[in-house]
């Protein structure tokens, strides 16, 4: 990790979206590359072109990780499944990439942001598995309760239910009054969603009208991993719940950094 001063803003890693579709990749990754800085750190864009060596190089002097959205889907070989015919294309340098930040995230207690295709990833990183097409996997009478794949002209598609003591709920206050779990307005644009959950996540978020897989947490207390299947980037001008969850990866990045400096101090 690199060290930061008390005026340094910490270096979040982001992959560009999509290594082939470029024009999709400029137009999607400011959005993340601004929430970033409006909570205070400094985005750096990580190439999908280049080799394990030089973007693990990179790595060095980052503090956090952000895994974006993207118009791909994680390949189903990757947790086991055979390729639906809904299934998108694959990007089988965006996978790479971001197996190769998830795994120094993970020796170095980094923390680490997964939006929407960022989540997907993440799970299939940690040994989960994907549903490839929601539709196909909910039964008939929930499908067209919820839009998921509504896309970004529409504000809020759906509601999420947040867990009461997780720590996405923390983030967002996403308690009521009583203490219960709490709705939370969130947009939408994704046909796949988190299947079995993989090792040291959980699950923390749903969608109450078909039980898709909304947010997931790490379980590990000392590093922070949370990932969401919305789009929190999109709306962080409109609501605070959006802007509380890049606030919270820039404090994890400044406090992760603090923590090095100190085990690095007493070797």
């Amino acid at each position: 990790m690199s060290d930061l001063s008390t005026n340094s803003r910490p270096r979040i890693a982001i992959p560009m979206p999509h290594s082939i579709d470029r024009e999709y990749s400029e137009r999607a990754i400011p959005q993340y590359e601004r929430a970033v800085e409006q909570a205070g750190g400094e985005p750096v864009r990580i190439q999908l072109d280049q080799g394990p060596a030089d973007v693990l190089k990179i790595m060095e002097h980052c503090d956090g990780v952000l895994l974006p959205g993207s118009n791909a889907d994680v390949d189903p070989a990757k947790f086991g499944a055979t390729r639906s015919p809904r299934t998108a294309a694959v990007d089988p340098r965006r996978d790479a990439v971001d197996d190769l930040l998830l795994q120094d995230a993970y020796n170095l207690r980094k923390p680490v942001l997964g939006i929407c295709y960022g989540l997907q990833s993440l799970n299939v990183y940690r040994a989960g598995g994907l549903i490839q097409h929601i539709p196909d996997f909910l039964p008939e009478e929930l499908r067209a309760r919820v839009n998921h794949e509504a896309g970004k002209k529409v504000g809020v598609a759906h509601t999420a239910e947040i867990e009461k003591d997780s720590k996405l709920a923390e983030i967002v206050n996403g308690k009521d009054r009583e203490g219960q779990n709490k709705l939370v307005p969130v947009n939408s644009s994704h046909h796949q969603a988190a299947g079995a959950i993989g090792n040291g996540l959980r699950v923390v978020a749903r969608c109450p009208d078909d039980g898709i897989i909304e947010a997931l947490e790490g379980t590990a207390p000392e590093h922070f991993v949370l990932a969401v299947q919305w789009h929190p980037e999109r709306s962080v001008d409109q609501d605070e719940p959006s802007r509380a969850i890049f606030r919270a990866l820039i404090e994890a990045a400044i406090e992760a950094v603090k923590i090095k400096a100190v085990e690095k101090q007493g070797k």
